[in-house]
C-alpha cells in the first residue's frame, strides 16, 4: 500500500493516524510506502526500538515523527512492523519532511539522493528509501518515493527518475516501486511514459490488475496542483515483470475508508 499522508496538516491529525492504523492492522500489508512523513524541527528526540531500520546517514527521529507515532499505535493494536525514514527537506518552514517505508519482515534500508540538490532548505531536494527484504524466500527490492513534477526531459522528475533507475538497474531481485510520482498518467511523453519505457521494464499495477476498484488518487486542486479540476492518477505502484497482479484498490477516498489526506492511497494485491 502507498499513501502520501500530508501528515500533521489535516484537520484531525490523530483521527488520521487512527484510521490509517486500523486499516493497516486489518489488511496486514507486507509492504507500505508513505510520503510527506513529517516531524516538527523543534520537537524532542524519540527513543526508537529494534523495529526501526536506520539508514547509513540517518536523521534523528523526533517524538512527533508521524511514522514513529503510527507504528506505536499499531503495536497497541497488536500489529508489528519494521520501519525506516529518510529526510527530504524542510516543509512549510516548520517540518522535517521525509519518506517512510514499512515491512512485515526485516529489511536493509538505504537512502538514495535522487535530485540535483542535496540542500534540505531547498524543496527540490528529493530522496527515496530503498529496502531489501525477503518475502516467500525471494529477494524483493522495494522503494518508497516522492518525486518532483514534470519540467522537461533533463531536469526535475526526469533527472530524479533516471537517478533512481541507475541505482535499481544494479540491484538483484524483484522490484516494487511506489509513491507519489507527481505525474499524471494521461500526459503523453512526460513522466508516466518515461517510466513505462525505462530499462527497468516495470508493470503499472493498475493496468495489469485482474480487478480494479477506483483509479484516481487526486480529485481536486492540492499543493503543487493548483487550479486542477479533474481526477488525476499520480500515485502508483509499479513492479517487475513476473508478478501476477490480483487487485488494485483506491483507499482512503471516502468509500474505502475515510479521507485522511489530500491524496488517496493505493492498495495492491500481487503474487
Amino acid at each position: 500500500m502507498t499513501l502520501n499522508t500530508h501528515s500533521w496538516m489535516e484537520d484531525n491529525d490523530h483521527q488520521q493516524i487512527e484510521v490509517l492504523a486500523r486499516r493497516i492492522a486489518k489488511e496486514n500489508y507486507d509492504l507500505i510506502g508513505l510520503q510527506e512523513v513529517n516531524q516538527l524541527i523543534a520537537s524532542p528526540l524519540a527513543e526508537v526500538d529494534k523495529s526501526f531500520q536506520p539508514t547509513k546517514e540517518q536523521q534523528a527521529i523526533h517524538q512527533d515523527n508521524f511514522l514513529f507515532c503510527l507504528t506505536k499505535r499499531l503495536r497497541e493494536l497488536g500489529c508489528y512492523y519494521y520501519w525506516s525514514w529518510t529526510y527530504n527537506h524542510i516543509g512549510y518552514d516548520i517540518y522535517h519532511e521525509g519518506i517512510g517505508l514499512m515491512s512485515k519482515t526485516p529489511f536493509k534500508p538505504k537512502s538514495c539522493l535522487l535530485s540535483v540538490s542535496s540542500d534540505p532548505t531547498d524543496y527540490h531536494t528529493r530522496r527515496a528509501v530503498i529496502g531489501e527484504t525477503i518475502i516467500d524466500a525471494r529477494k524483493v527490492i522495494v522503494v518508497s518515493s516522492h518525486f518532483s513534477w514534470w519540467q522537461d526531459k533533463k531536469s526535475a522528475f526526469a533527472y530524479e527518475w533516471r537517478s533512481l533507475e541507475q541505482v535499481l538497474l544494479s540491484e538483484q531481485g524483484k522490484l516494487i516501486v511506489m509513491g507519489d510520482f507527481n505525474n499524471d498518467a494521461t500526459k503523453i511523453d512526460e513522466g508516466y511514459d518515461l517510466i513505462r519505457n525505462s530499462g527497468l521494464e516495470l508493470q503499472d499495477t493498475f493496468s495489469f490488475a485482474k480487478s480494479k476498484i477506483g483509479e484516481n488518487t487526486v480529485e481536486e486542486a492540492i499543493d503543487g496542483w493548483d487550479g486542477n479540476t479533474k481526477g488525476l492518477r499520480i500515485d502508483y505502484v509499479f513492479c517487475s515483470q513476473g508478478f501476477e497482479i490480483e487487485s488494485y484498490v483506491v483507499v482512503f477516498n471516502g468509500e474505502n475508508e475515510d479521507i485522511i489526506s489530500d491524496h488517496y492511497g493505493v492498495e495492491v494485491a500481487m503474487d
